[in-house]
């Protein structure tokens, strides 16, 4: 079922949107060769409870830690560690959510790890602009499916592979809720948008085939290929006014 949310709800859900957008820009400053998904991950942490918040992550379906920290082929859902530390020429995808009075707020980033190939800057720089172009779809009366398309005509128009695998999602007092928001689809179909609606669109893009499998630590979700993956995501509010980006400042 689509929870519709009231202004003030949506208000909270600002709120701590601008405490994810926070912690992924300090993560900004500490994002370099040497140091651990660890230390990050406890960085991100104390920022969002200093504001607050309180990590999303951290136990939902058991899920150890504040961020989720992929690195190179991870494409989701790696779990921080002392002995996973990023190294030059690398990229690291942070996943962010924090909670603020009950309701939450989701945001991804994929950070360059030092100096990085031009095809993986290339990898970034379309799949961050796919999700702007998914935003710009997701206002009422357009459907789920003219988010998904926007998304998959930038990718697969350069070339990069989109994730079926794993999808977008409505968020608000359960982190996840319906509707489902795939980055593929076709214009019209699907669940019509309607106001109120609070999605979390977030394309997972990949520089080779986009098929995916799940690690041994039933965690973390990587390309089969070993292709590169970067992962941008912001909650978003259907509103009179059109799409507005809650996560951020």
């Amino acid at each position: 079922m689509v929870i519709l949310k009231s202004s003030a709800e949506i208000d909270t859900m600002r709120a701590a949107g601008r405490i994810v957008f926070g912690a992924l820009d300090e993560l900004k400053k500490h994002v370099r060769p040497g140091v651990s998904t660890w230390e990050l991950d406890r960085i991100a942490e104390e920022f969002i409870r200093a504001q607050g918040g309180i990590p999303s992550f951290k136990g939902l379906y058991g899920f150890p830690a504040t961020i989720c920290a992929s690195i190179n082929e991870e494409i989701v859902h790696g779990i921080p560690s002392k002995k996973r530390v990023l190294t030059d020429g690398s990229v690291f995808t942070a996943d962010v959510g924090a909670m603020l009075d009950g309701l939450h707020a989701d945001s991804a980033y994929t950070y360059a790890v030092g100096e990085i190939s031009p095809e993986a800057a290339r990898l970034l720089k379309v799949t961050e602009e796919s999700l702007y172009v998914g935003i710009k779809e997701a206002k009422a009366g357009n459907h789920i499916g003219d988010i998904g398309h926007a998304v998959q005509q930038v990718a697969e128009g350069a070339g990069f592979g989109v994730v079926r695998e794993l999808v977008g999602h409505g968020i608000g007092r359960t982190f996840h809720e319906e509707p489902q928001v795939p980055n593929y689809g076709k214009p019209k179909r699907g669940p019509l948008l309607k106001t109120g609606m609070t999605i979390a669109i977030e394309p997972m893009i990949t520089a080779g085939d986009p098929a995916t499998r799940t690690l041994d630590d039933k965690w973390t979700v990587v390309t089969v290929d070993g292709s590169l993956s970067a992962h941008f995501e912001h909650t978003v509010a259907i509103t009179e006014r059109g799409p507005v980006v809650l996560t951020t400042a």
